[in-house]
């Protein structure tokens, strides 16, 4: 324990150092200044000025709080600051001197000049010393890191050793000025100066902040060209360090989140997902595994997908390489898994240009798909039955929107016998598969600019995590045939996401390209939250209006929609059913 290093015995060994460095550098200057020949009138007084001057430098080298760097760590900047505490030592002594000459006398007043850069010399010689072995050996450098935010977790920085802790920041007024292992703790608002005159190669947050504290944090790590920004998270009782990434600084964070109500819906229950390797139903499928479902029964028409989850999962399940448009095949499942009491459809073609392209396998896949599925539900007496759709199905202008627009009005006006019906309307989820964020990132890694469609065009986003926790939330509200909309909270520009990840990978900003709105693609998402929504116990849980609809008049429009080819008889049909679907042709 006593050869073990710490901040305070490397405080003691620089004071010790220097003191003992100064003492030499004077002697030295003395020699030089009589060519190694002092006359014995200037023994007299030598300690005198040897004392004062080594308390003025170590005075001002504390204050420039060069004690508290290491020498691995020592830097031009660091060479700059001693070189600032030498003058100000040697300046202060000269003025002493001038005020009381009687004291120092016989004094050669050259000797101060010498010893000046001798001191300085020396002393910084000895502080890159131990960095020239180090580099010499090729050993390996600790990165010098600033960290951002006092939490439970922040001291266990320090213990593992991992990196150099030169600064840390915080935004509580009530922690800046307090200390963590011997360093002061300083405002949020210092975060600028410290990036710039402290050489930082790693920034690490060590605790939560919101999405907006996070953007300025990455806005001024950006100016400084530091892409090396960490969170510091406490995993199966670890802690851990994760990148910054695009859904911390976009991530919602609802503060509404039920996990007992979450935990009481899905607890020893028989759950089916269709589209269970989607990302949606495959993380559906993660949280019914956590909240300790009795039985997985996965539907996928994906054979990679359904193996994908498979090997994320370790709970008792089936797995079935089944397509839901094709009832035959389902109801082998249904047969087969008898007394469900969750059914989650998540089964859907969700990309509206291909759905535009590829109208007809949309409809079939969608809307034949889900009345599939439901009608399966109804017969085999499912308990509960939670449709996921989508904020694209709002005044629709694409063929996708339109298809699950269809699928909320079947379930919602269907007889559904004693299953509880109930479907979830929500926008993007951050990082599914086709989506935006994905795009973005092969497109930085390829070196190309991002391609967006206009410059003014917003998007609602959401964890995909927090997202499904919300839907098996708003499933356990579920009394009959409700239309449950999720708070998504602002909408997101996609030209600012994009800058964002930008400054994320350390590129530049204006590497971004406008290609134009796709086909059935809107400029803004339409407000999911209307003021005649009612709401839930959860504020990020709403219930809106079901349309009535006549469900013998739908059936023969769903027959014959099934049976169309053309993209034009296609959407007249879709009109038919949906009168506010307004087709964007683009």
């Amino acid at each position: 324990m006593l050869l073990k290093p710490t901040h305070t015995k490397r405080k003691i060994f620089f004071i010790i150092g220097d003191i003992l460095i100064s003492l030499i550098s004077l002697y030295l200057a003395y020699n030089l200044r009589f060519n190694f020949d002092i006359e014995e009138k200037y023994y007299q007084n030598i300690v005198f000025i040897a004392i004062i001057l080594i308390y003025f430098k170590i005075s001002f080298i504390k204050l420039f709080k060069l004690y508290e760097v290491a020498w691995r760590f020592f830097s031009l900047n660091e060479a700059k600051k001693l070189f600032q505490a030498h003058l100000l030592a040697y300046t202060v002594f000269i003025i002493i001197y001038y005020i009381f000459p009687q004291n120092f006398n016989p004094f050669p007043r050259s000797v101060l000049i010498i010893d000046l850069f001798l001191s300085m010399i020396f002393i910084g010689f000895f502080r890159f010393l131990k960095r020239l072995i180090i580099e010499s050996n090729n050993e390996v450098n600790l990165k010098k890191a600033l960290v951002i935010g006092v939490s439970n977790l922040t001291q266990t920085l320090f213990k593992e050793n991992k990196f150099y802790i030169s600064d840390i920041i915080d935004d509580d007024i009530n922690l800046v000025n307090s200390y963590i292992s011997n360093i002061k703790v300083k405002s949020i608002n210092e975060i600028e100066n410290i990036l710039k005159e402290n050489d930082i190669q790693t920034v690490i947050i060590a605790k939560e902040f919101s999405k907006e504290k996070l953007s300025f944090i990455l806005d001024r790590c950006a100016k400084f060209k530091i892409t090396d920004i960490k969170i510091l998270l406490l995993k199966e009782h670890k802690t851990t360090l994760k990148q910054l990434s695009i859904e911390d600084l976009l991530a919602r964070k609802p503060k509404d989140l039920d996990i007992k109500a979450i935990k009481d819906f899905i607890n020893n229950k028989k759950v089916l997902i269709t589209g269970a390797g989607g990302s949606i139903g495959s993380e559906i499928a993660k949280i019914c595994e956590q909240n300790s479902a009795k039985e997985l029964i996965l539907v996928e028409n994906s054979e990679f997908n359904l193996y994908s989850i498979n090997e994320e999962l370790n709970c008792n399940k089936k797995l079935y390489l089944v397509d839901v448009s094709k009832i035959d095949e389902l109801k082998k499942v249904f047969e087969q898994n008898k007394n469900l009491d969750i059914i989650i459809h998540a089964a859907a073609y969700k990309h509206v240009p291909l759905c535009e392209i590829n109208p007809r396998s949309a409809v079939i896949n969608n809307i034949i798909g889900t009345k599939n599925v439901f009608d399966l539900a109804v017969e085999f007496n499912v308990k509960n039955f939670i449709l996921i759709s989508t904020d694209k199905a709002v005044r629709p202008t694409n063929i996708m929107g339109a298809t699950k627009r269809v699928c909320e009005l079947y379930v919602s006006n269907a007889d559904s016998k004693n299953t509880k019906v109930s479907s979830v309307r929500f926008g993007n989820v951050l990082g599914s598969s086709g989506s935006v964020i994905p795009k973005f990132k092969k497109l930085i890694e390829q070196n190309k600019p991002l391609t967006i469609t206009h410059p003014e065009i917003t998007r609602y986003f959401m964890l995909i995590s927090e997202a499904c926790q919300l839907v098996l939330q708003a499933g356990s509200l579920a009394k009959n045939k409700e239309l449950f909309v999720l708070d998504m909270g602002k909408p997101v520009k996609i030209v600012d996401l994009a800058k964002k990840m930008l400054k994320l990978y350390g590129k530049s900003e204006d590497n971004i390209k406008f290609i134009g709105l796709r086909p059935g693609e809107k400029l803004y998402e339409e407000l999911l939250i209307d003021k005649n929504d009612k709401k839930t116990i959860y504020e990020s849980i709403y219930i809106t209006n079901i349309e009535k609809y006549d469900i013998k008049k739908l059936n023969i429009q769903i027959q014959k929609l099934s049976t169309l080819t053309k993209k034009e008889d296609i959407i007249k049909s879709l009109k038919d059913i949906v009168k506010e679907f307004n087709p964007q042709n683009n």
